[in-house]
């Protein structure tokens, strides 16, 4: 298994991966556009002997009233199901918190299972005195401080990318 950047010929292998792993096509039209839409993106691949089997995507968030923390939400993640429960999603994570990293991003937020993301660090986002734009419960929004501080004194509201509202 190689983890790797997508490619622009991986698009149709995403997509297909995308909506393999989720019960309708949102989260597939929600990668096009951001791809259309967003920078910088960290879109990788989990590559099995040169077929594309999972996708992880990282883009820009804003928390409101403080335009100058640097922050990436994770959306989406999928691995096709018959690929599931072998690690795959979190060699995906891993990989793609370091990329983050690497860009100098110091948080990553994500709106997703309670007891799959505290796994890599992410805690309730309202520790943090963060809300989610989105009316959601508070366990499943989530953040980790890759860089120590870069909340710290910043509560208020996420705002995921404006590709999230028009899917």
């Amino acid at each position: 298994m190689n983890i790797r950047p997508e490619l622009p010929t991986d698009a149709p292998a995403v997509r297909a991966v995308n909506q393999a792993a989720f019960e309708t096509n949102t989260e597939a039209d929600l990668v096009e556009l951001l791809h259309q839409q967003a920078s910088p993106l960290i879109s990788l691949v989990a590559d099995d002997a040169g077929s594309v089997v999972g996708h992880i995507l990282f883009s820009p968030a804003i928390l409101l009233g403080h335009p100058n923390a640097k922050i990436m939400g994770l959306a989406p993640m999928a691995v096709l199901p018959a690929h599931q429960q072998l690690g795959i999603g979190s060699s995906l994570v891993r990989a793609g918190l370091e990329a983050c990293r690497q860009l100098g991003f110091g948080a990553v937020v994500v709106l997703g299972h309670a007891k799959y993301y505290p796994r890599f660090g992410f805690q309730p986002a309202s520790r943090f005195g963060l809300r989610c734009e989105y009316d959601v419960p508070d366990e499943v929004f989530m953040a980790l401080e890759l860089e120590s501080g870069t909340f710290g004194g910043k509560p208020g509201t996420i705002r995921y990318h404006p590709a999230f509202a028009q899917v």
